[in-house]
């Protein structure tokens, strides 16, 4: 693209991106286009979880390549325990893209923003609309956790604080693993009961087969993503302008992630592999999925940290009575940040690398080269900055009231949480 076609675009970014990052050439952009792109070309995004900013690197130098849109996500509970947070990420990305001469076509999106109680909610309408206005062009309402028409409510009254410009996911059953698989039912009653109130999402993730992690095979546990419920859950909400957002992708062979975009999937999240890759975990080549034996995770001397590291970041999981097998080792992110950050170029270099070549893998696997140029096409034809969608309301509230809630008079077992 000549300079003066990018300068236009670059002029209708979303408002609150030419306010959060005055002067920035970047390519960030609202998920409405994307999902938008993703659509038209029977594309995936992929959403990649970032718990340590060299793993951004690595994945925009892989968009780059292939001119890929791409997405970098968070979600409430990593912004906790890594030393990536809701302020600091639009900057490193913004850094990374001018890096890369910009053009780079992505988004902003704030993963599993969970409520879980109306004291989450009301923190909510304060702390989401701050973070859009610092540059996040995105955001999921994760509030599974609730009966289904609590979380209707719940979803309703964060959605209804957000700008409709900006990207939303919504999200009903939570994401437990195999054999745990949202309905038909509740699907076509969270995502109508929406729109009754004029709240249309992108993306709906639900719960069909996945996990959040690493799936241990020794102790019998694999990938279980159920493509027959989630084709049917994306017909049924179609007639909504709403995809599915497949969560927890790591471990699952790329061969069938190829098959995700004919059932309705136009949307991809991937986290514990670039954390494998940080650390450098055995993988399996196939699936990513990092290897467990003796009830420990593998080590490679010549992947990720050097090995000094990796044993003081063990000798810390033990003192924290985590196994070393746990998905808590995320948590090892934060306390060990700066230390991974100083490291010598040969150990972010081989980080980087290792995860710029997942990227291409999983590009390849989404159908998404050449749509990075597509979405910005797509704004300049449409020459507004707006990106709020042209949908309608056809629902009606009397339809989606408590009493006639899939899930109505079932007790909730527990609220522990699935969110990552």
């Amino acid at each position: 693209m000549n300079e003066k076609g990018y300068g236009r675009f670059l002029d209708l970014r979303p408002l609150n991106v030419t306010s959060a990052l005055p002067g920035s050439r970047c390519a960030l952009v609202s998920m409405r286009d994307i999902a938008a792109v993703a659509i038209e070309e029977n594309a995936i995004v992929m959403a990649a979880n970032i718990r340590n900013p060299l793993s951004a690197f690595g994945i925009f130098k892989a968009a780059r390549e292939v001119d890929s849109f791409v997405v970098l996500e968070l979600a409430k509970s990593e912004a906790t325990y890594t030393g990536v947070n809701f302020r600091n990420l639009p900057w490193f990305a913004m850094q990374y893209s001018s890096l890369l001469c910009d053009g780079l076509v992505y988004a902003l999106h704030m993963d599993h923003y969970a409520i879980k109680s109306s004291a989450d909610r009301d923190e909510s309408i304060v702390t989401v609309p701050d973070a859009i206005s610092m540059g996040w062009t995105s955001v999921a309402v994760d509030a599974s956790h609730n009966h289904d028409y609590e979380n209707l409510m719940f979803t309703r009254d964060l959605a209804m604080h957000i700008p409709p410009y900006i990207g939303l996911e919504v999200e009903v059953g939570e994401i437990k693993g195999a054999g745990v698989l949202t309905t038909v039912e509740e699907a076509e009653y969270f995502i109508g009961g929406l729109n009754s109130w004029g709240i249309f999402p992108d993306f709906l993730a639900i719960s069909n087969g996945s996990k959040h992690g690493t799936y241990d095979s020794s102790k019998g546990e694999g990938e279980g993503i159920d493509l027959t419920r989630t084709g049917d859950i994306a017909d049924a909400i179609s007639k909504y302008g709403c995809v599915i957002a497949q969560h927890g992708i790591s471990g699952t062979p790329l061969d069938k992630v190829k098959h995700f975009k004919d059932y309705g999937i136009n949307k991809g999240n991937v986290g514990t592999l670039w954390q494998n890759i940080l650390f450098g975990l055995e993988m399996d080549p196939v699936s990513g999925n990092a290897v467990i034996e003796g009830g420990s995770y593998v080590k490679r001397p010549d992947k990720g940290i050097p090995v000094d590291l990796w044993e003081e970041i063990v000798a810390w999981a033990d003192g924290m009575d985590y196994p070393r097998n746990s998905g808590n080792y995320k948590k090892a992110n934060l306390p060990f940040h700066y230390r991974i950050m100083g490291l010598p170029e040969k150990y972010r270099s081989r980080i980087i690398d290792e995860t710029e070549a997942w990227a291409l893998r999983f590009f390849e696997a989404f159908n998404s080269a050449g749509t990075g140029r597509k979405v910005v096409d797509r704004i300049l034809n449409r020459d507004d900055w707006n990106a709020t969608p042209q949908r309608s309301i056809t629902a009606r509230r009397a339809d989606y009231t408590p009493a006639n809630a899939p899930d109505c008079g079932e007790v909730i077992e527990s609220m522990e949480d699935f969110s990552d």
